[in-house]
């Protein structure tokens, strides 16, 4: 397999690798907006809430494209080698921070989040690039002490899978490309997921 589909075979096909876990106490944690649509059939095969995680990309000054870390509700990561002045970093933050809980308010209305302490917790985007957004909520999710911790992608680098099975229990991913550039390159259709597609596709569950 050298290409996927699109995004609901993506999810089918994860749907199957991650049937053994069905019944468990679980919740499948989306990251938004091109998560959604993947996460939301692997939440309804296995049984599980599904919930969205909101983090973004901070920027570098000069090159606002180029991620220098990342910013979710609670965490935030920056890569140390960079060097980029502490005042910045914390506007950055806030900035970043303020537009995300409208987001997550967007997306999730007044639900409360499910408690992820003791559950299984599959965190399910729809490929990894860099991985700064994707790690950014790794460590908020383990910070809540879940039970076990599985990341749920349908395409990824190898670099980029190698370093999440060192901080997690489990990472099933369906292509490692060995000459990965983006994640739409291996997808025949890759179409910008809609606000209004989350939200009903959350609604929905």
């Amino acid at each position: 397999m050298e290409y996927i589909r699109n995004r609901e075979e993506a999810a089918e096909l994860l749907a199957d690798r991650l049937e053994k876990y069905k019944g468990r106490k679980g919740v499948v944690l989306a990251i938004p907006r091109g998560g959604v649509p993947v996460a939301a059939p692997i939440a309804r095969r296995l049984g599980m809430p599904l919930e969205v995680t909101v983090s973004k990309k901070i920027g570098h000054p000069f090159n606002p494209e180029f991620a220098i870390g990342a910013v979710s509700l609670e965490d935030v990561e920056v890569d140390d080698r960079i060097d980029v002045p502490h005042e910045y970093i914390a506007a950055e933050t806030e900035r970043i921070r303020q537009s995300l809980r409208k987001k997550y308010q967007l997306f999730m209305g007044n639900r409360q989040p499910v408690e992820l302490r003791d559950r299984l917790v599959i965190i399910v985007d729809d490929g990894i690039a860099t991985g700064k957004t994707l790690l950014s909520t790794v460590n908020m999710v383990k910070k809540q002490q879940p039970q076990m911790l599985i990341v749920a992608v349908p395409v990824a680098p190898r670099s980029a899978i190698e370093q999440f099975e060192s901080i997690v229990d489990e990472v099933v991913c369906l292509l490692v490309p060995p000459f990965f550039q983006a994640v739409g390159q291996f997808y025949q259709e890759f179409t910008q997921t809609s606000d209004e597609e989350v939200i009903e596709l959350l609604r929905n569950q």
